[in-house]
């Protein structure tokens, strides 16, 4: 079978490989979600008596088998393919003749690839912020294991207040739990169908797209057909930039994991096994995976950044600009998830030096504390502060562990509210699980069995 759109002549090779790119590649990711909205497409062109029950049963077989080929990785795509939606039906009209060449009927190849992309995006943004949000647990584990060891706090990178290993954890883990929320706000706007939107334009059959829709499992039709082809792109961007958000919590954090395991500084160790060598100095033990980790951020940025510089300046309506958009969507996302998974695994690792944490505690970080406490005997802040300023020397020795526990203001480090927040990430974690069962329902409808999208 040629490309889909085929008119009788040889396309230059130069041109097809310009055209194509890598995008052949690339699309090896979206196989199994072209093939379950084709199911679906499938079964609305035989509501709308372009396809027989009979017709229907054989694309639907067709196209489970390329799921079983596509989980054995025995499905390929090649260059003159172009992309996995030539493959596919090439497939199913070699396997089953004519009838193959009908599953196209209705639909342009934009509309296509949007809705398996909005397929593959759905089931990302699911796995992910489960995945995120078990990160976000595992830190809260480690705050309350470790939640009244102090630390000392630093602003400009230099000794500022008393601060404890339970602060400093949580931060991170409630950081990223609104992060998740940004994630599953996303999701809201991408649970929409454009199929039915074919070229921008939609089409004269008479194509139910809320039966599609609901095959599916959207929540709701994208309406306006060309408002769902303008959203190419756009989509994709908004998902990459709350990627983006995680991506610079985990380079914050990697940041303060490679400072305070310095063995200067020693308030943390890292396993041997999670660090790489040196060539040639045989002592060294690196943090690479938290030096990759600050690294891999600015990799899911520019995939932002780059998905919004293709679309910035495109007319309305399909323009073939938006193919270069699929390879920073995917890379931005798995960098994001890959991401979140190294942080995990150095946060179950991660060991704690209580000695050498309160030994950072000298009496200059108490500077403020003893401010407060000559206050309570007379004065003015402005000339209490500036007396202790103008003789640190005087500043009293405090108890490290007393003082975190005396601030019992809340979200302080006598009072970090961790069970709340415990419970907060269990919500959400059951919240991502029972979203994730809903999909597989639907999955099985289409495919007749449970399957993933994201597989890696």
């Amino acid at each position: 079978m040629g490309k889909l759109w085929q008119k009788g002549y040889t396309l230059d090779a130069l041109m097809e490989e310009f055209t194509v790119g890598n995008d052949y590649l690339i699309d090896l990711d979206l196989i199994g979600a072209d093939c379950l909205a084709s199911i679906a497409h499938g079964r609305t062109l035989q509501k709308a008596a372009i396809l027989s029950e009979e017709e229907l049963d054989v694309l639907e077989e067709g196209l489970r088998e390329i799921l079983t080929m596509n989980d054995a990785k025995e499905f390929s795509i090649s260059l003159s393919d172009e992309d996995c939606h030539t493959a596919i039906e090439a497939y199913l009209t070699k396997k089953v003749g004519d009838v193959g060449k009908k599953i196209h009927t209705g639909r342009s190849r934009n509309d296509q690839v949007q809705t398996a992309l909005r397929l593959w995006m759905r089931e990302f943004v699911l796995q992910f912020s489960f995945e995120t949000t078990q990160l976000a647990s595992a830190i809260l584990g480690f705050a309350k294991e470790h939640e009244f060891i102090p630390m000392p706090g630093r602003t400009h990178m230099q000794l500022a207040m008393p601060s404890s290993i339970g602060l400093w954890a949580s931060a991170f883990a409630e950081e990223l739990l609104d992060e998740v929320r940004v994630l599953m706000n996303v999701l809201d706007v991408l649970d929409q169908s454009p199929l039915g939107s074919a070229a921008s334009y939609g089409t004269p059959l008479a194509l139910d797209r809320s039966f599609s829709t609901s095959q599916m499992g959207f929540a709701r039709v994208q309406n306006n057909v060309l408002y769902a082809n303008n959203s190419r792109g756009k989509f994709e961007a908004i998902l990459l930039d709350a990627c983006d958000y995680i991506g610079l919590s985990l380079s914050k954090m990697a940041q303060d994991l490679i400072l305070f395991s310095l063995p200067e500084i020693g308030y943390f160790s890292l396993p041997k096994e999670l660090c790489t060598g040196s060539s040639i100095m045989p002592q060294k033990r690196n943090p690479d995976g938290l030096e990759l980790t600050r690294s891999r951020s600015a990799v899911i940025s520019s995939c932002s950044q780059r998905v919004k510089a293709i679309i910035r300046s495109l007319p309305s309506g399909y323009n073939r600009d938006f193919q270069d958009t699929k390879e920073p969507l995917f890379t931005g996302c798995k960098t994001a998830l890959l991401s979140v998974r190294v942080m995990h695994l150095m946060v179950q690792s991660l060991q704690v030096n209580p000695e050498a944490l309160r030994l950072g505690c000298v009496s200059e970080l108490y500077a403020t504390d003893e401010v407060l406490k000559r206050l309570s005997v007379g004065g003015s802040f402005r000339d209490v502060y500036k007396e202790v300023g103008m003789d640190l020397d005087s500043v009293a020795s405090y108890d490290p562990d007393e003082t975190i526990r005396n601030r019992t203001s809340e979200g302080t480090t006598g009072n970090l509210g961790l069970d709340s927040t415990i419970q907060r990430a269990q919500e959400l974690e059951l919240a991502c699980e029972s979203k994730i069962s809903v999909l597989m329902k639907v999955y099985s409808n289409l495919a007749g069995r449970e399957i993933r999208l994201v597989r890696w």
